[in-house]
């Protein structure tokens, strides 16, 4: 029964750790997606930093929503700024990817 108690608190330690790196991938990546858009909007400065963390706010206010897609595409067609939902989604997973691997290399 021991290596089976073992095997389980293995998995759940594996599986908190992947969640908190996938929040924290999350958060970075929202935060670049933010600071794109921002820049895009003219933003700089505080002003800039204050609009991502409000795109990191949108994602935890609908955690596994299109909330931050949704913000941004919005954001741009108000300001008369176009780009494609294909572009801003490009962008956004080269965001990830991106996110991932600063998360990945801190963690280790």
């Amino acid at each position: 029964m021991t290596i089976f108690n073992d095997r389980e608190r293995s998995f759940e330690k594996r599986f908190a750790q992947e969640e908190e790196l996938r929040f924290r991938a999350t958060a970075r990546s929202n935060h670049l997606a933010g600071l794109w858009t921002a820049k895009k909007l003219g933003l700089a400065g505080a002003e800039s930093e204050a609009y991502a963390q409000s795109i990191i706010t949108a994602d935890l206010d609908r955690p596994g929503s299109d909330a931050v897609f949704t913000k941004i595409a919005s954001d741009l067609r108000a300001h008369g700024i176009s780009e494609s939902n294909d572009q801003i989604r490009h962008t956004m997973d080269d965001f990830m990817k991106q996110a991932l691997a600063e998360v990945r290399q801190i963690a280790v």
